[in-house]
């Protein structure tokens, strides 16, 4: 690698400059209450807000997956109809790192690195005392270490800026390895560790602060990214598989497993209340993004962009669930549909399905108490009375039942519902500690990590050596097809199907046009008129008394499984597999250090994977 150096006159490299480094007062470090403000602005950009707040440039390259029917995301992925998208898709099309003229939260990834940079460098000469110079540095570390982890997911091979940059003497290397950048990320969180030993705050003061217990689980995930696919390829005479980094990740999952077991953390036994419990009373939230709705310019409309129109919302097409994603749930006894026990029926597709299922998915006629109103139900027909244009499918995971319709938006910076976004809990820590077990050969206990999470879903237990339909899954490629399907309904709508689709190097299998569930009613206007109509004796439309469990009724007003392809501007998924590493866009390759395209894209020289 070629280190080039720039005239500060020139300014190249203001990608990785503070654009205010001149404002810092070096005496901020000698301040508790300085450093610590400065250190929740760091929070604030680096960790994950809650989905669809912030999308970045481009946003469809990070968030497209199979379980979300969002055009805009998916476009990308997609495809104009006639056309060879992966040559569309251009090198200036991917701004995931940032742009140089935009110093917003999330928009120049470097700028947070910088934060990073100034903080390690100066608290250990600043005058605080030892064990807040380690508890500082221990959160700046991991902050740090997960900037370069995103970043890493989607290059590979960045340039790594470890120290503030020199404006007088500025002299940036090109883009490191993804090794490289690994084994930085991989430094910054055994310094965290480490730093904090012995900073204790798990109370409701401490929720959302870095703590060794995060510091920990998230280096074993880093560890299992490692040792996937993407960064791992079996079969690539170039880049020879290593099959010591699954038993390396499988040693650090264990630890962060045990020690989670140890502190308390456990799953929380109702699945549907994971988001809703907050505060030490969620025994699942690892990491988490803390919110308020009381306080001015801590929140988000996390509620409206989840609700239907006719309690307050606007529900968000990110929201909506593709087919694949209903599909991926089993039936309730763990078995995959047309398998096991149960029959499945096309019409009444959530009749005696994973649990999961009906805490995740507002379906025509289902039950979704709001405001209040236990004893409500959703109707997603074309054309319902106050739903605007609802789709047939919704996602109920991110509601609050008790939030009255009119206190649903967050407006003038304050409002909404105030939950927290989980970046990782425990489910996650165990499901990477059964995909690590897995790689390695210890197919029983990668079954018994899976059948916790089962059991706690409400997952039948079955009987005949088949618990929780785990027993006719037979050899490390059947157990890995049903982690990663386990992952895919266990974590629906946070945000981690991409990451899984790119790390397992199956993104671009996905073949075929995503598709929803659109409801009609069998005869129009005159259908909608009957199911609208309202019993003066009860106040209530006609609709809410019926029971669209009987196959028959249901079928007397709907036509079931009328499905939405999606826009017509847009044809099949068709990735390419070199877009498992993205390129830098052209201000950086043309006017920053020697950034070199990725291979596979347009002039590409730079593999990621080359050490």
């Amino acid at each position: 690698m070629v280190a080039v150096t720039f005239a500060s006159s020139c300014n190249q490299d203001d990608f990785f400059e503070l654009p205010d480094r001149g404002g810092i007062d070096a005496a901020i470090w000698d301040s508790e209450g300085s450093v610590q403000l400065h250190l929740n602005r760091v929070y604030d950009v680096v960790i994950p807000q809650f989905l669809y707040q912030l999308i970045p440039d481009r946003g469809g390259v990070h968030l497209a997956s199979d379980e979300s029917f969002y055009p805009h995301t998916d476009q990308w992925a997609r495809g104009a109809l006639g056309i060879d998208y992966s040559v569309v898709l251009g090198n200036n099309d991917v701004r995931y790192v940032g742009n140089k003229y935009d110093w917003s939260a999330g928009s120049n990834r470097y700028y947070e690195i910088s934060r990073c940079n100034a903080a390690i460098q100066n608290i250990p000469e600043g005058a605080l005392s030892d064990q807040s110079k380690n508890h500082f540095l221990g959160q700046y570390h991991f902050l740090r270490a997960m900037v370069y982890f995103e970043l890493a997911k989607v290059y590979g091979g960045v340039p790594l800026i470890l120290e503030p940059i020199d404006p007088q003497n500025n002299t940036v290397s090109g883009r490191n390895s993804a090794k490289e950048v690994f084994d930085a990320v991989l430094a910054d969180l055994d310094k965290s560790i480490a730093y904090l030993k012995d900073a204790t705050w798990k109370d409701d003061d401490g929720r959302g602060k870095i703590n060794q217990m995060i510091a920990t689980s998230f280096k074993a995930k880093v560890l299992m990214y490692w040792a996937s696919p993407q960064f791992n390829p079996v079969n690539d005479a170039k880049h020879p598989y290593d099959a010591s980094r699954w038993q390396t990740a499988l040693e650090a999952n264990k630890a962060a497993y045990e020690m989670g077991l140890a502190n308390g953390y456990k799953l929380l036994p109702n699945y549907a209340d994971i988001f809703r419990t907050e505060g030490t009373m969620n025994t699942e939230a690892i990491l988490v993004r803390t919110y308020t709705n009381s306080i001015e310019r801590r929140g988000h409309d996390g509620e409206s962009r989840s609700r239907p129109q006719s309690e307050g919302g606007s529900a968000y097409q990110g929201y909506v669930a593709t087919t694949r994603l209903l599909d991926a749930y089993p039936m309730k006894d763990g078995n995959p549909i047309g398998k096991g026990a149960y029959t499945y029926d096309e019409v009444l597709f959530w009749k005696n399905r994973d649990p999961r299922f009906e805490a995740t998915i507002a379906y025509n006629g289902s039950s979704w108490p709001l405001s209040g109103n236990d004893d409500r139900r959703q109707w997603t027909y074309s054309g319902a009375v106050n739903e605007g244009s609802v789709r047939g499918v919704m996602c109920k995971r991110f509601t609050m039942p008790n939030i009255s319709s009119g206190n649903v938006r967050y407006q003038d910076n304050i409002g909404g519902n105030g939950m927290d976004w989980i970046e990782m809990r425990f489910a996650e820590v165990m499901l990477n500690y059964a995909e690590c077990a897995n790689e390695t050969g210890n197919l029983a206990l990668a079954k018994d990590l899976v059948r916790q999470i089962r059991e706690r879903a409400g997952i039948e237990q079955g009987s005949g050596g088949n618990d929780y339909g785990l027993g006719n899954v037979a050899g490390k490629e059947g157990m890995r097809d049903l982690i990663l399907n386990e992952r895919m309904i266990e974590f629906a709508f946070e945000g981690k199907r991409n990451s899984d689709l790119r790390r397992t190097r199956r993104m671009h299998l996905l073949t075929g046009s995503m598709s929803t569930i659109q409801i009609a009613l069998v005869d129009g206007n005159n259908t909608k008129a009957v199911l609208e109509a309202t019993d003066p004796a009860t106040g209530l439309r006609f609709r809410e008394s019926l029971d669209i469990n009987d196959k028959e009724v249901y079928l007397k007003y709907f036509k079931p499984w009328a499905q939405d392809y999606g826009s017509t501007n847009y044809g099949p998924y068709a990735v390419p597999a070199f877009h498992y590493f993205y390129t830098f866009h052209n201000d950086f390759v043309n006017k920053g250090a020697n950034i070199e395209p990725t291979i596979g894209w347009s002039g590409g020289t730079f593999d990621p994977l080359d050490n």
